[in-house]
């Protein structure tokens, strides 16, 4: 049996460094939310430069705003603050469309810069939209295919014929994390190029790209970077390939000089050749706030208490629910794991609405899967206690064999 109490881990809360940061969200009293890994919370400052933006830049400053207020630039300036998060430099991330639009470009470049080369290997199981923008490059590109192998067996389907590997460093579903240098490391013994996905990764845990040798990344702007739903997603070009690079989507405001209005698209220099059509102001400036946010916190004490956070609700799951049939589908060795715990469950659907009625919010992923995910800047140490006395409450008292808990919703 676990001796971890209430007052311990409020003990914990008292003590944290991050602590502060939680008065910068809004978040309703009462409420514990543990899915800031699907869509960060808001804050505080965000809706403030959402009301700036939308009375005085646009409201007064109509079109003349893309040169008073430099919105003209906004896509490599968030995205400069961004690679101080995944171990970039300056000049080698933008924001830009979504992360799966962003892994359209990125896949169609690398199979351009490796002639002759056929193959994209991933694996079976990685985030949908991955694996649904790489089938659609094989459909519009002959001679393109998609091989998927385990994990444990990714290495010997990379060689010589393949031209980009694409993984998601952490799970989305299991939280697994890859070893970021050594699979990059073996895609490039044999001339691959290789992408990385950090939807689950960027302001949650370190990443270093340039330390691991990652040659392109994406990642989306909703989850720990709290950019709000919808926010537009960025991608990394590491920089000895800019000059390569040649995305398809080559949009205006990708070109050299978008206001000559040529007829002949020419790519501009450097990473500002990743964009395709014209910023969504709005929705930049608002991810900017966040990603400032969690610039300013330090990423040590941030993945140090992810871990420790991880740890404390396995052995309260164990401990308070251990008789009632979950799984435990995360690595239990926190070096392994990124910064949630998934749960297995045949009714996981229906506790996890079971538990939402409570205002205790995680999620849910076909066919079993709870996830609670931890975003240090605004979780408490307390919340893991709540949501594990709910979760054995909820089990004993048989709440999830309720019918509206039990009814199907568009998202999961």
């Amino acid at each position: 049996m676990t001796t971890l109490t209430r007052d311990h881990l409020a003990r914990l809360d008292r003590d944290d460094p991050l602590a502060p940061y939680r008065q910068q969200f809004e978040l309703e009293e009462g409420l514990v939310y543990l899915n800031g890994n699907s869509l960060g919370a808001l804050p505080g400052a965000a809706r403030r430069r959402a009301a700036e933006v939308v009375e005085q830049e646009w409201g007064r400053g109509l079109i003349r705003s893309w040169n008073t207020h430099d919105w003209i630039s906004l896509p490599e300036r968030v995205g400069d603050k961004i690679a101080r998060l995944i171990g970039a430099e300056r000049g080698e991330v933008v924001v830009a469309d979504s992360t799966s639009v962003n892994l359209f470009k990125l896949a169609a470049a690398a199979l351009e810069m490796r002639p002759g080369r056929g193959k994209i290997v991933s694996e079976p199981g990685n985030f949908p939209t991955d694996l649904y923008i790489l089938q659609g490059l094989e459909r519009f590109r002959p001679g393109v295919r998609l091989e998927t192998a385990p994990r444990e067996a990714l290495e010997t389907l990379i060689d010589e014929d393949t031209a980009l590997v694409v993984l998601t460093h952490v799970h989305y579903k299991s939280g697994e994390m890859f070893d970021m240098a050594a699979l990059t490391a073996r895609a490039r013994a044999v001339g691959a190029l290789m992408l990385w996905d950090l939807s689950h990764s960027a302001g949650a845990v370190p990443v270093d790209l340039n330390g691991a040798g990652a040659d392109f990344a994406v990642g989306c702007g909703y989850k720990y970077l709290n950019g709000g739903p919808g926010a537009p997603g960025f991608l990394f070009v590491a920089r000895r390939h800019q000059e390569a690079f040649r995305q398809p989507l080559s949009g205006w405001f990708g070109h050299a000089n978008p206001f000559a209005m040529q007829d002949r698209f020419e790519p501009a220099a450097g990473i500002r050749r990743g964009l395709c059509g014209t910023t969504g102001v709005l929705a930049t400036s608002v991810l900017e706030v966040g990603v400032e946010l969690m610039v300013s916190a330090d990423m040590g004490q941030i993945r140090a208490k992810s871990r420790r956070m991880g740890e404390i609700f396995i052995e309260l799951v164990e401990s308070h629910c251990g008789d009632f049939g979950f799984g435990l589908a995360s690595p239990r060795d926190a070096e392994r794991r990124g910064s949630q715990v998934s749960l297995t469950h045949e009714q996981g659907f229906a506790i996890m609405q079971a538990l939402i009625a409570r205002n205790i919010i995680g999620d849910f992923r076909a066919p079993d899967i709870l996830r609670f995910g931890f975003t240090p800047l605004y979780t408490r140490y307390v919340d893991l206690w709540d949501t594990v006395q709910a979760l054995a409450e909820v089990m004993r008292r048989e709440e999830w064999k309720r019918p509206e808990f039990r009814k199907l919703t568009a998202v999961t």
